[in-house]
């Protein structure tokens, strides 16, 4: 049973990475703010993890557990805002393959905090991931794409993505997977409140018209998140990485069909091909 309950997380985990990005774009397109629309996510789940609390054993937490829980909901808080701002200026066929970046992001911070230089086979998945970018961005001259904002926003995301994703893991370690979420989801509400705020007083106030994106972007964007700590806390994190890299390919075929994003065939060669440098780092590291 457990085999089963975790192959079901992967999948939810894959298919709501996508839908979460989907309904963040809709709410761009439709003028929402995209600081607002990271706290209008966090607040809906704050709001029903707080009455959850009320039904939940609350388990005795270790030492250190708050602190690693606020840096969890600082730099979650930062990559989602990072995420609705890409999505804002971007297509989705071209944000989505940037994700696998995430493994050479590891390598680096292997190699300046643990001295963990690449061998062969790490090579080899960067020059895959560096040769498969070309059929996404047309060009391999990155200081040119840095210089477009949805990329340089993709890439701050993802690099909060990949700090965030070490302190749930302790977070999950010192409490529990249903701990971890509800605290990560109040303590995001209140530090993407001042994201959007700037330190100063606003009302809060949902557009009607919005209103039901708002709740479906919560919706799987929760999902996702109690997915992604579920499955991390039940297999190891290199093949967890490893399988949530097919959300990529979703991306693309969501962008496609539903923003009439163009060149889809070459951006899911390239997306292969990336993926495929991707999991090739992860499970040599």
């Amino acid at each position: 049973m457990q085999v089963i309950f975790t192959s079901l997380a992967i999948i939810i985990r894959i298919l709501t990475n996508s839908l979460t990005s989907v309904f963040q774009k809709k709410l761009t397109l439709k003028k929402e703010e995209p600081s607002f629309v990271n706290f209008g996510i966090y607040f809906i789940l704050a709001i029903a993890s707080i009455i959850s609390l009320f039904f939940l054993p609350i388990p005795k937490l270790q030492n250190g557990f708050w602190a690693f829980a606020l840096l969890g909901g600082i730099t979650g808080a930062i990559c989602n805002y990072f995420m609705v701002e890409a999505l804002k200026f971007g297509k989705l066929s071209i944000l989505g393959p940037i994700n696998s970046y995430k493994a050479i992001v590891g390598m680096i911070f292997a190699i300046f905090l643990l001295g963990e230089f690449p061998n062969i086979l790490g090579l080899i998945g960067i020059l895959l991931i560096i040769f498969g970018s070309y059929f996404i961005f047309d060009s391999l001259n990155f200081i040119e794409i840095f210089k477009k904002k949805e990329i340089r926003y993709r890439f701050y995301a993802l690099v909060f993505s990949a700090i965030e994703a070490v302190f749930i893991k302790k977070v999950i370690l010192l409490s529990s997977v249903s701990i971890s979420v509800i605290v990560s989801f109040i303590l995001g509400a209140i530090f993407s409140y001042f994201i959007f705020t700037k330190g100063k007083f606003k009302q809060i106030k949902f557009p009607k018209k919005s209103i039901l994106f708002y709740i479906l972007s919560a919706l799987s964007f929760g999902l996702m998140t109690i997915t992604t700590a579920y499955v991390f806390k039940h297999i190891g994190v290199a093949y967890a990485l490893s399988l949530f890299q097919l959300s990529v390919i979703l991306n693309i075929i969501l962008g496609w069909k539903i923003f009439r994003e163009k060149d889809i065939l070459k951006k899911l060669i390239g997306a292969i091909i990336i993926i495929s440098g991707a999991i090739i780092i992860i499970f040599n590291s």
